[in-house]
């Protein structure tokens, strides 16, 4: 029997069916509100543990309770100074967060107290009244929110609504169209300040439009500012090196938010982790020694405060490690040796950062820099905020060399700002005022060729300062490196000097020539027939007897000289100083000098050390400046025009224009060339030297000619934001 199926009955059989799919979708799209509730929940949480992780100490929360006014402010802030140098109001939004940590922190003592509570309200409430506005944008939308967000995640649930509401606005202003939300540092930062207050806020679909935002600002900046494509960081237009300042900043927040959203939806994609692990391999840890110390070379208004070269923590590194295993054993090297845990690390390498004119080096028992500046870039940060009042010469080819980290720590308020290490200076009854400090270059033969393991840096100097030119190169081994200077010009009765070092002193100088070695008392020296300078495990080498110029012992200085921050410290200081210098004379016309730096030796290797056994200087002129390191058969060739060059042993190199050489080679035969073209104009390079080369490969072409006995080598360079970069052929 058929049985007949009804109008009414298809009806509530589609209904069923309808209601079913409509009830399945609810749940399903509750389940998916629910996880990304949670998930969110998840990152807020992680959020505040975080700020939670430095600990409370409880005095200073029971001194934060007895001395608070009644109106909500404590004693010895100036809260009616809101000028670029002062702004110790940052101090009472520090104290809100110090006290919400207390009110916060699982099984501490003052965990929900009603006088920190009522501590904390009366801050905030004084705050949004007065609503403190300073003269510096970075407090108002950085400093001031950063804190505000973390006195709302921590204890914000607990204020009044209205006291919230109220603080809103002052946060808000950390929004990524505020005037200092440019691609660079300080965006990612703000764009962070956003999202946590969006976490705080729950306003779940706008804090995933700002975690994009984040992702998105790792990214190459293709010569803007940001990250550039040799692994620097430039926060202005002035092209000016902030990789240890706001690029240090831009990583950390970056891992920051990297570990925050790990392993929810809003995880950062692999390929922006390994950039930032590129980067902070490649860029902040090459620019610091052994990874741990800032290289002061690096340094620029920053160095006018107190710590400025502090070691860094292992805290992001281990951060990194959290989101990705990429590059993990190099990760792991830095956070043992910053912990202690190594004496040295193992990484040697030869980087130049040709974006920002600086060069690095290491081996695992020293570490040297040179900074240069050319027509691409400026020489120095502007004094902002008026710091870093005497940084005028920071630039002119200044070349640190540390065996420890220390060599140089908080030198700068007892400094000689015209005996920076490495740089040939006027020397002036006073430098110019500070806001003569930034100056464009005005050459543009600046850069070096690095092979990644040894290298050579060049600078053809012109003072945007004063009437003076050289010719000036450094040439980096394993053991030493030689500094060579010719064509040292100047327009001026006053003297001309070249600083072979300025730095802190621990023990005896001892000077030292072929008949004898003294200890040198402490004061000023003027030596004659100096063959080499000893201090502190560094020597310095003269290949020819030199008249010197020497002083160690204390100087007196302060660091309100360089710093008109309401915060520098106001003592005297005074510290045992190091100063070596070659005096040029007035108006020098063909100026030079030689020396070599001989990093981490004893007094006797010092007195022992055959440089005639291991280097040659083949050519120190303005046209062409040379060395051969015997020992390790590389050649390294800086050509400043078209020149012939004789290497000796019957070998000679004709360069077609100017550029840098290194030639490594295994007996007479040539195993490895690198190249690179410091003024960035050729699309080419051409040389011949008369060893036979045939070899072809993309970009390259060796060919012997026996008619003539040349081998004819081309090599094609960077371009765009490559220019400036060395190529390497292994042959």
């Amino acid at each position: 029997m058929i049985k007949r199926i009804s109008k009414f009955d298809i009806n509530q059989e589609t209904f069923r069916r309808l209601f079913g799919i409509f009830m399945l979708l609810c749940i399903m799209a509750i389940t998916g509100h629910i996880a990304l509730a949670s998930e969110i929940d998840v990152i807020k949480k992680r959020v505040m543990d975080e700020l939670l992780s430095s600990g409370v100490d409880n005095n200073e929360i029971e001194d934060l309770l007895n001395t608070q006014r009644e109106d909500g402010t404590w004693p010895g802030i100036n809260y009616e100074d809101v000028s670029r140098t002062g702004f110790e109001h940052r101090i009472h939004t520090a104290n809100m967060v110090t006290l919400s940590k207390a009110y916060q922190a699982k099984g501490g003592r003052y965990r929900n107290n009603r006088k920190v509570r009522q501590a904390i309200q009366k801050a905030l409430a004084h705050w949004v009244e007065k609503d403190y506005f300073c003269e510096n944008w970075w407090h108002n939308q950085i400093g001031t929110p950063t804190n505000l967000v973390a006195v709302m995640l921590l204890a914000g649930s607990d204020m009044p609504k209205e006291l919230v509401e109220k603080a809103q606005p002052m946060i808000g202003r950390a929004h990524l169209e505020a005037s200092g939300a440019r691609p660079s540092g300080d965006r990612i930062k703000i764009a962070g300040i956003l999202a946590k207050n969006l976490l705080f806020r729950e306003d779940k679909q706008q804090f995933d439009e700002v975690i994009k935002v984040i992702e998105g600002e790792i990214k190459f900046s293709s010569g803007e500012r940001g990250m550039q494509h040799d692994y620097s960081f430039h926060h202005r237009h002035d092209r000016v090196n902030n990789t240890l300042s706001y690029g240090l900043g831009y990583a950390d927040a970056f891992v920051e938010w990297a570990v925050y959203v790990a392993g929810t939806d809003y995880a950062f994609s692999d390929e922006k982790i390994k950039q930032l692990v590129d980067y902070y391999l490649d860029g902040i840890c090459k620019t610091m020694v052994f990874g741990k110390y800032p290289d002061p070379g690096a340094k620029n208004r920053s160095v006018a405060r107190k710590g400025a070269l502090n070691p860094m923590d292992a805290h992001t590194p281990k951060k990194l490690m959290q989101a990705t295993d990429y590059r993990k054993e190099e990760l792991e090297e830095i956070i043992k040796f910053r912990e202690g845990e190594l004496d040295e690390v193992s990484l040697s390498h030869s980087t130049f950062f040709w974006h920002s004119e600086h060069f690095t080096f290491q081996r695992p028992h020293y570490y040297a820099s040179v900074r240069m500046y050319s027509t691409r870039n400026r020489n120095m940060e502007e004094p902002y905020n008026s710091e870093g009042l005497k940084n005028h010469h920071r630039g002119d080819g200044a070349n640190h060399v540390l065996l420890t980290g220390e060599e140089y720590y908080d030198i700068y308020p007892v400094m000689d700002y015209q005996k920076v290490p490495g740089a040939t200076i006027l020397q002036k009854e006073a430098l110019p005022d500070e806001n003569q400090i930034q100056r464009p270059g005005l050459t543009d033969f600046v850069g070096a060729a690095t092979d990644g393991l040894y290298g050579v840096a060049s600078f053809d100097f012109k003072s945007p300062h004063d009437p003076v030119q050289a010719r000036k190169s450094w040439f980096f081994f394993d053991e030493e490196y030689v500094c060579l200077g010719a064509g040292i010009q100047a327009g001026t009765n006053r003297p001309v000097v070249t600083t072979v070092n300025q730095n802190l002193v621990f023990g005896d100088v001892v000077v030292g020539n072929g008949k004898e070695q003294k200890a040198s008392p402490k004061g000023e020296h003027e030596l004659d027939h100096v063959e080499w300078v000893y201090s502190d495990r560094m020597a310095y080498v003269f290949p020819e007897p030199q008249k010197v110029h020497l002083f160690h012992g204390p100087v007196t200085g302060n660091w309100t000289d360089i710093s008109k921050q309401t915060s520098a410290p106001k003592e005297d200081v005074t510290m045992d100083i190091f100063k070596l210098w070659v005096d040029h004379g007035s108006r020098p016309s063909e100026g030079s000098y030689a020396y070599i730096v001989l990093p981490g030796v004893n007094r006797e290797q010092a007195a022992s050390y055959d440089h005639a056994s291991r280097l040659q200087i083949l050519a120190n002129t303005k046209d062409v400046q040379a060395v051969k390191h015997k020992g390790l058969g590389i050649y390294q060739l800086v050509f400043y025009q078209s020149a012939e060059l004789d290497l000796g042993e019957g070998m000679k190199v004709i360069m077609d224009g100017p550029g840098q050489v290194i030639l490594q080679m295994d007996g007479k035969a040539i195993k490895k060339i690198t190249v690179a073209d410091p003024a960035r104009k050729l699309g080419k390079m051409h040389f011949r030297i008369n060893v036979p080369v045939n070899h072809t490969e993309a970009g390259f072409a060796g060919a012997w000619n026996p008619q003539n006995e040349y081998s004819e080598i081309a090599v094609d360079l960077p371009r765009d934001v490559y220019a400036g970069k060395s190529v390497t052929v292994d042959l």
